[in-house]
């Protein structure tokens, strides 16, 4: 098929459908340049489940994030028609779909692909829903997921920077069997919410070599094995070939093709292609150009999700995983990430302004968050006094320690709300430098630095990381970078491209050099640097430190 024209002898388009924290946004995408002809979002109506389940009076536990699926269906139902309509495109001219996903976001469904908690008898079972990928509240079994790995000298902890997190299939999966085992036995398919979706939309099952291998601990072709899982619960042993293990597709390719169902919530062709499923962070690879080795890409939104291809492989402390295949076929693809970025900026400005400031941004017409920026800007580096910890949700790499939170260090009466500001900002690029500090010592050398997402349009937050970095910084043209991205492996799957790398190279786009560091302030951030890593180490390598005890104390106190 043509890249320019299809069968029908219209100009072809895919859509991509990015499923996020808060929203799912479709974008509709011309197959020859990428362009992208319209968008459209939808919020999901229940947002992050963390307090009470719809229509329930009970607190749930501490660090609890769910969603409900039927949030998901929506976007399908409303953004895709939405974008397709504003695009001013005829359905024959879609060839294909792709979607992406959070991840971990994981749910428990049954053999046919119904999602737990929407059988009558489980709707007030917290543990019948989906797990988003900000869910905490594992991390006991996650520090039993690693112990015994550690014991048994499981080879394939080290894929994984020694450490396997809370977040994640097995840590989540051994949490509802400890709580809750009747939800734990009703499960038949154990299913990350990136292949659920493209269950939906084309009827049938499968998993995708992504999340397999970076969420659910498959490597060189192989599970965790029974012996392992049954010295983590007797219970457990069949985890793997009971609720998880399936055939894995490789990304860009075709899981099957559009239902009726999906075709009438979306308005598409039935029949057309739909793309394996995907994460949001490594299917915007394909849309940032960063499918060759050494090029990092972070995705900066609530949180920072840091991608990179190699064709070396090595263990990194820290790194999320490396997986064969993970993010484009043929290549070694890392993943490393911080938890919280933009969700503690926005934790700051929501609870920690005064009413004056409040004013202000509104007697100027912009956010809380560029009147923060613009007054933290004129500061000098070091000028605040201040070095905070970038963990209000916990540490994703390189410790690997959700129990971690946040800390500022060096306030006094005279500290002003832009200062905490620009510190938060400062400690997340300084989580950003371990993270590139890491791969760089452990011969998986970063030689470019490229952004997407929503933080590249705030320019106070990109010259702070260019900064940090001592590096120029690519960033991403497109607003809609994930969605951008599942294009693309759309166009892949629909046959218009023969890989991901000629995909890459037609429809991504990307700004090389955008934001250049600037060496006086480098210098400056070299002292405020090596703070930060003495408070680094000093509260995250410290075992049963004080933030920990704090977590305890807090757990054991907090209703739920």
């Amino acid at each position: 098929m043509s890249p320019d024209v299809n069968a029908n002898n219209v100009t072809p388009v895919v859509i991509g459908v990015d499923f996020g924290t808060l929203s799912g946004r479709a974008v509709v995408v011309r197959v020859s340049d990428g362009a992208e002809l319209a968008s459209a979002v939808c919020p999901y109506k229940h947002g992050v489940i963390s307090q009470t389940l719809p229509g329930s009076t009970r607190r749930l536990p501490p660090d609890t994030a769910l969603q409900l699926p039927e949030d998901y269906r929506e976007v399908l139902r409303r953004a895709v028609p939405e974008a397709l309509a504003a695009s001013g495109v005829a359905p024959d001219q879609v060839i294909g779909i792709g979607t992406d996903f959070t991840a971990c976001t994981v749910l428990p469904v049954t053999a046919e692909g119904t999602p737990l908690c929407e059988l009558p008898d489980y709707t007030d079972r917290p543990h019948a829903y989906p797990k988003l990928w900000k869910h905490h509240a594992a991390q006991p079994e996650a520090d039993l997921v690693n112990q015994v790995a550690r014991e048994r000298g499981e080879r394939w902890l080290a894929r994984y920077g020694g450490r396997i997190s809370s977040e994640w299939e097995f840590a989540k999966a051994l949490q509802v069997l400890r709580e809750d085992p009747e939800i734990y036995e009703r499960t038949d398919r154990w299913i990350e919410a990136a292949d659920w979706i493209v269950w939906e939309l084309c009827g049938r099952e499968t998993r995708n070599v992504c999340t397999a291998g970076y969420k659910g601990i498959h490597q060189d072709g192989a599970w965790p094995d029974r012996g392992y899982l049954a010295a983590l619960h007797p219970d457990f042993a069949g985890f793997v070939e009971d609720k998880l293990a399936h055939p894995l597709s490789q990304l860009g390719g075709r899981a099957g093709g559009l239902t009726s169902r999906a075709a009438e919530w979306t308005g598409l062709p039935e029949g057309i292609a739909v793309a394996v499923g995907n994460v949001d962070a490594h299917v915007t690879a394909a849309a940032a150009r960063t499918v060759a080795p050494g090029q990092m890409l972070a995705v900066m939104g609530t949180s920072t999700c840091h991608v990179m291809n190699s064709d070396v492989l090595a263990e990194v402390p820290g790194m999320c995983g490396v997986v064969r295949d993970g993010i484009v076929p043929g290549l070694w693809g890392y993943e490393a990430g911080q938890s919280g970025v933009g969700d503690i900026f926005g934790w700051f400005a929501d609870t920690s302004v005064p009413d004056d400031y409040v004013r202000q941004a509104g007697e100027l017409g912009v956010s809380i968050h560029d009147l923060l920026s613009a007054k933290a800007a004129g500061q000098p580096v070091g000028g605040h006094g201040l070095v905070a910890l970038d963990w209000h949700s916990g540490n994703r790499s390189v410790l690997v320690d959700h129990d971690l939170s946040g800390v500022i260090a060096g306030l006094t009466l005279a500290t002003r709300p832009e200062e905490i500001y620009r510190a938060l900002v400062e400690a997340t690029a300084f989580g950003a430098r371990t993270i590139v500090d890491a791969f760089d010592a452990s011969g998986v050398t970063v030689t470019e630095f490229t952004v997407a997402g929503g933080l590249v349009r705030n320019p106070f937050v990109m010259q702070v990381y260019a900064d940090v970095l001592r590096r120029p910084l690519n960033t991403i043209v497109s607003d809609q970078g994930p969605a951008l991205g599942a294009a693309i492996h759309a166009a892949v799957a629909a046959g218009a491209y023969p890989d991901i790398h000629a995909a890459s190279a037609a429809m991504g786009r990307v700004r090389e050099a955008a934001v250049l560091p600037d060496p006086e302030r480098a210098d400056a951030y070299d002292e405020l640097y090596a703070i930060y890593t003495d408070l680094h180490d000093h509260f995250g390598r410290g075992g049963d430190g004080a933030l920990h005890r704090l977590r305890r104390i807090r757990n054991r106190v907090t209703p739920g």
